[in-house]
């Protein structure tokens, strides 16, 4: 049975002009996407991405504009039966430096990415000047990218 699978992404940038990114392992996949995570039953967009931060950055966030709503369709890269809908908002913080990031993209322990079915993630700060399309892994994110890219011009 196809589902809908709705998905609330944040554009964090800080005062050093750099973007949040999340570097994930899933199902033996590398994947570079902006932080943020599935939605759950009875939960506002907003929330979850409140939400997702404090899981993900333990980081408290105010919400702030709408930027982008997937307006194509695509399906799950895990799920090939499922439709995502992603929706994506600027996100502010007070104290970005207290979030606990990598340098380079994953950055992982070898135990951390030796069960194919295990997961492992770590944030990173991408610096404005270096960021394009291909930074990201998935194609709703690479639209975002492009968008906010072509909205503001570093």
């Amino acid at each position: 049975m196809a589902l809908f699978n709705v998905r609330v992404y944040g554009i964090l940038m800080d005062d050093q002009h750099r973007l949040l990114v999340s570097d994930e392992f899933i199902r033996g996949n590398y994947i570079t996407k902006l932080p943020g995570g599935g939605l759950e039953i009875g939960e506002g967009t907003r929330d979850g991405l409140a939400r997702e931060f404090m899981e993900e950055a333990s980081l408290e966030v105010h919400v702030g504009e709408h930027f982008y709503t997937t307006d194509f369709f695509q399906i799950s890269a895990f799920n090939h039966t499922d439709q995502i809908i992603s929706i994506y908002y600027y996100v502010h913080a007070t104290d970005t430096n207290k979030v606990l990031t990598k340098e380079k993209a994953f950055d992982f322990l070898p135990e951390q990415v030796a069960d194919i079915k295990g997961t492992a993630e770590h944030l990173r700060w991408v610096p404005l000047s270096e960021l394009n399309e291909e930074t990201m892994t998935l194609p709703i994110d690479k639209v975002a990218i492009k968008m906010l890219l072509d909205k503001k011009r570093f």
